[in-house]
């Protein structure tokens, strides 16, 4: 697996920034996804599809904190 980073500019963060970062994907043969961004304030999204059909998808601002949102999504 290689991964891709594309930079992007002027996109809103979690913690309501608008702020520059980097867009990271990887993904195997198997069906295995990983998607996350990387905001310039320090927040991340991270979205991550398995080989199951699971998803798990997590929101986290500068500070630390985890933005709520639904639980993962397995399949159903």
């Amino acid at each position: 697996m290689v991964g891709t980073k594309t930079h992007f500019t002027s996109e809103k963060a979690p913690c309501g920034r608008t702020v520059d970062g980097e867009h990271y994907v990887d993904r195997d043969e198997e069906g295995l996804v990983i998607r996350d961004e990387f905001f310039a304030c320090g927040c991340r999204l991270i979205r991550h599809e398995y080989h199951d059909g699971s998803v798990d998808v997590r929101t986290v601002r500068h500070d630390g904190k985890r933005v709520s949102e639904p639980g993962p999504d397995h399949g159903a």
